[in-house]
């Protein structure tokens, strides 16, 4: 199997292309004595002539011509990867796959990808909304360059905390419903209220179901129901108390649509992660999101 130096097929191109030692030495910017010798080298490797010489400069033989036509082709590719490249470089193409929830794709990546859609508008982005174990195998097979999912802890090494929010549950309600509860909400009394939930197969369903269980609290559900959107506008219009995380709600507790409810029970602290593989390289794309989300202020 032959080894034989690329510089010497980029030399040899060069040489064909131009069919004159002279030129290609000064559009490689080295001597014409150099560029005799590489040629001469590359015909030793090869075991043949592959130009003869004219008057006028140089010409293919036979077997420089069936060489020239595959290494042409090869050149041409090398460019263009080069150009692919510099677009990415650029950011001027490219794509990131993100694995997320559909509830941390609205209330806390949206406004990101507002940011940077404007600064990159070329980039494609692929959303892929699953669940968060499916987006971390997701992750861990190479099928998506982002996990972006909501956890007490990571205990899988091989990710990288990219980027961590803390986030706060609370008990919320509307200002009538807010107004006709007297005693703070406790273990004891909680079940007394209408509560709105989120079905079982989400991931905050069963955190809450998980620390209420360690607590020998089983939750009776007036309502269940798939996103914290629904839930936000079910207790809008006074159907029960909903748990939701307190960053969702900020704009409608500032705007007292909605109110924290007071409670002594002490939720476990959960943060948003934002993780990649461990062994991965990100994209040029794929970095300068991470970089926005660490940095914009949302």
């Amino acid at each position: 199997m032959m080894n034989i130096d690329i510089e010497l097929y980029k030399i040899f191109y060069v040489v064909a292309k131009l069919k004159n030692i002279t030129k290609a030495a000064n559009e490689l910017y080295i001597s014409q004595p150099a560029v005799t010798m590489s040629i001469k080298k590359l015909e030793d490797e090869l075991e043949t002539t592959l130009f003869v010489r004219t008057k006028k400069g140089v010409l293919l033989t036979n077997e420089g011509k069936v060489l020239y036509e595959y290494i042409s082709k090869a050149m041409d590719n090398i460019k263009i990867a080069e150009n692919k490249v510099e677009n990415l470089k650029k950011l001027e193409s490219g794509t990131i796959k993100i694995g997320i929830g559909t509830t941390l794709t609205k209330y806390f990546l949206l406004p990101y990808l507002e940011h940077f859609h404007k600064l990159y508008p070329n980039i494609i982005i692929n959303i892929d909304t699953s669940t968060t174990n499916e987006i971390l195998n997701n992750l861990q097979n190479g099928k998506v360059d982002i996990a972006i999912i909501v956890a007490e802890s990571l205990t899988n090494k091989e990710f990288n905390i990219e980027y961590s929010e803390k986030i706060k549950d609370i008990i919320i309600a509307n200002k009538k419903f807010k107004d006709e509860i007297i005693d703070e909400i406790d273990f004891d009394n909680i079940n007394n209220y209408p509560l709105i939930l989120q079905t079982d197969n989400t991931s905050s369903r069963k955190f809450l179901d998980d620390f209420m269980s360690k607590n020998d609290i089983t939750l009776n559900s007036a309502m269940e129901l798939a996103s914290y959107s629904l839930i936000i506008e079910f207790v809008k219009i006074g159907m029960g108390l909903g748990f939701i995380s307190k960053n969702y709600v900020k704009e409608e507790l500032k705007n007292k649509e909605l109110y924290e409810i007071k409670t002594n029970i002490k939720f476990p602290e959960r943060k948003i992660l934002v993780l990649t593989k461990k062994d991965y390289l990100p994209s040029f794309s794929t970095a300068k999101l991470i970089e926005i989300i660490k940095n914009y202020k949302v």
